[in-house]
């Protein structure tokens, strides 16, 4: 083997390694996060990118909790407080899932949510493939697509994500819902095949607040969660 094999080898595995430390972990509403040039083409057709969360909730105090699920106030006292829907909900989900921890899941949710972002802005379709549920994959690859047709490409940079915080969880149709929001600073430029700029400022940060819902399969043995479901903050 040469050099040059050796070096795509290593590149190859590190890359693998860093999609299941994002994966592996539990991570877990509705337009893909466009670039400005794509949100002025489909300003006008907006409702057609949104992905609704399928399914319907169960009812969180119809589930029985097993015996290591401790009161809210001990068990969620840094997310929530006692008694809230979101408290109720981890309450929901911790029974159904013993394995479950908050701290792991939100590591795991910060990871994917930088790795998305600049998957979507990159147009890299494997790593969103793999990060996203298929109704979320196609609006994110019809934005692409547009973008492709115009001959343009953006260029996404993160300057912090200052905030990753839980504030809902629920049990729907046999599935973990845990939904998050990000408080981020970003810089993004969009330029046309000339390399001139047609949306964004290479010199400005804007702050960005997304919501996103990931979700997993109680019943899967694939610990892995998936973006369901993205929208933002007014």
């Amino acid at each position: 083997m040469d050099i040059y094999t050796i070096i795509f080898l290593a590149l190859a595995v590190f890359i693998f390694l860093r999609l299941r430390s994002v994966l592996g972990q539990r991570t877990g509403s509705e337009r893909p996060p466009y670039d400005g040039a794509t949100r002025e083409i489909l300003r006008g057709a907006q409702d057609k990118n949104v992905v609704p969360v399928p399914g319907t909730v169960i009812n969180q105090s119809s589930a029985t909790p097993t015996a290591d699920v401790g009161p809210s106030a001990d068990r969620w006292k840094d997310l929530t407080e006692p008694g809230t829907a979101l408290a109720l909900g981890l309450d929901a989900i911790a029974a159904q899932d013993s394995s479950f921890d908050p701290g792991h899941f939100l590591s795991g949710a910060r990871s994917a949510y930088e790795m998305i972002v600049l998957a979507f802005a990159n147009g890299d379709r494997r790593t969103l493939k793999d990060l996203l549920s298929s109704d979320v994959y196609e609006s994110f690859d019809a934005a692409i697509k547009d973008r492709e047709r115009l001959e343009q490409k953006t260029e996404t940079r993160f300057v912090s994500i200052d905030k990753v915080e839980l504030i809902g969880a629920e049990l729907r149709d046999g599935a973990e819902q845990l939904t998050v929001r990000f408080i981020s600073q970003m810089i993004s430029v969009t330029r046309d095949k000339t390399g001139a700029i047609v949306d964004g400022n290479p010199e400005r940060i804007s702050d960005i607040t997304d919501v996103w819902t990931f979700a997993r399969e109680i019943s899967s043995r694939d610990p892995n969660w998936k973006l369901v479901g993205t929208g933002s903050a007014g």
